[in-house]
């Protein structure tokens, strides 16, 4: 049997999930007026609904939940309530006692946009699981993968594991989620082996076009050499001089990460230690990206770069005399390590208080946010690509992302001009989908 396509572009349907794919559809959505009888529009919009509101549900359990009664808030002007007790409501000719006050005052005309949109709160009941909570929360990226979380042991209520996603909270209940899984869920993944592969192999591509373009040049520029007139002959001359600077940039650079990863190979005793080596892995991704853009970047950026790279590899506390391990192809030269440091030290010295705060600072950000090869998302940790869309919190739920809990404080109620049950449907819609289940009740 055929695994249906969850997330489909031909025939789309709005999924609870942060997908870029489901992002794509929600922006695709169009409230077109279908030319069907009232049966058929019900049960347009039933499929619609349901597909993104408890997609995991069976409908026949889904049907039991449903209820036709809504809860609702409606705010109450205190003022009039403290000037009158209800009798002149039966004062008058049947429609009270004339106060002389406006209508708004009395809470008697209401706005069109402060009208409760009660249809709105169909699916009230799918917000209490226990799965679509932790997806209401942020703490996962989709429904499915709270309910992953759920049924293998990643989530507590009130402090006890619970493993059964459609557990109905109750106002009060504080769940939380392993940190990891949460990192995990809302993190940006890492870049597979393909992917690298990929990359370097654009990388190469680009690199053969620049040196064959820079060959034709090089080809041309003989050619015409002749007509040239002696104004340019200098301008060919600093060309090639900034050429031989950006390659003696990028060696200085490759010797930095080479040093560095020279250090990070030494495991005897005097070697560096856990948290230092995590400062020195960031400062190695530092150097690779660095070597990336010497060919974007201008003399005098190379400079301030080089400089502030070896004051980093100062800051970061790399030993002076690092045991070198055994001679490999890949083994540093001790004289080229050695200035190297020399290097570090005179930039260190040279850079004003305010660099070292920055730099301080920045070594900082890399012990908290520490580069780790052994987790399952990237590291440094960042978000998720395309989540931004996403990223809200219900009014219902009290979250701490700190700690990753969240106390589900109520059940959600419909407000004048809101209802607090996030969909992304139209009155319309969740109109004829309430329409649908109440004679199914």
């Amino acid at each position: 049997m055929r695994t249906k396509r969850f997330h489909g572009l031909k025939a789309p349907k709005i999924r609870m999930s942060m997908s870029k794919y489901n992002l794509y559809n929600l922006a695709q959505q169009k409230n077109t007026v279908v030319r069907a009888t009232y049966f058929q529009q019900k049960w347009f919009a039933k499929r619609a609904t349901r597909a993104y509101h408890g997609e995991q549900i069976r409908e026949k359990k889904w049907q039991r939940m449903f209820t036709s009664r809504i809860k609702s808030v409606i705010p109450m002007n205190h003022r009039y309530m403290a000037l009158y007790d209800g009798s002149e409501q039966a004062a008058g000719r049947g429609s009270g006692l004339q106060t002389g006050e406006a209508p708004d005052a009395r809470g008697i005309r209401f706005r069109r946009n402060n009208v409760i949109p009660y249809m709105g709160m169909t699916f009230a009941p799918v917000e209490r699981r226990l799965d679509t909570a932790v997806f209401r929360a942020l703490f996962a990226s989709s429904a499915r993968q709270a309910r992953q979380f759920v049924l293998h042991g990643g989530v507590k209520v009130n402090g006890k594991k619970m493993t059964y996603p459609g557990y109905l909270l109750n106002p009060g209940d504080m769940f939380q989620v392993e940190p990891d899984r949460v990192l995990f869920a809302t993190g940006a993944p890492k870049e597979t082996e393909d992917v690298k592969a990929t990359k370097a192999q654009r990388k190469r591509v680009a690199a053969a076009k620049a040196s064959a373009s820079t060959s034709t040049e090089e080809t041309t520029s003989e050619e015409t050499s002749e007509e040239a007139t002696p104004a340019e002959e200098p301008e060919l001359d600093e060309a090639a001089v900034e050429k031989k600077q950006r390659k003696v940039h990028k060696d200085n650079l490759q010797s930095l990460l080479a040093s560095a990863r020279a250090v990070l190979a030494d495991k005897g005793a005097h070697g560096p230690t856990a948290k230092k080596k995590q400062e020195i892995r960031a400062f190695a991704a530092t150097v690779r990206r660095a070597i990336g853009s010497v060919s974007r970047t201008t003399t005098e950026d190379l400079d301030a770069q080089v400089a502030e790279l070896v004051s980093k590899l100062s800051l970061a506390n790399v030993p002076k005399a690092a045991p070198a391990p055994a001679p490999t192809s890949g083994t540093v030269d001790p004289s080229l390590q050695a200035q190297v440091v020399a290097k570090s030290e005179a930039a260190v010295q040279k850079a004003p208080e305010a660099d070292r705060r920055t730099l301080a600072e920045a070594l900082r950000e890399v012990r908290e946010n520490p580069i780790d090869t052994s987790k399952p998302y990237a590291t440094p940790w960042r978000p998720r690509p395309y989540m931004s869309a996403f990223a809200f919190v219900p009014r219902y739920l009290e979250v701490n992302h700190n700690i990753c809990a969240a106390v589900y404080l109520r059940h959600p109620v419909a407000r004048p001009g809101i209802a607090e049950v996030p969909s992304p449907f139209s009155s319309e819609s969740s109109t004829l989908a309430y329409n649908w289940y109440l004679r199914r009740r």
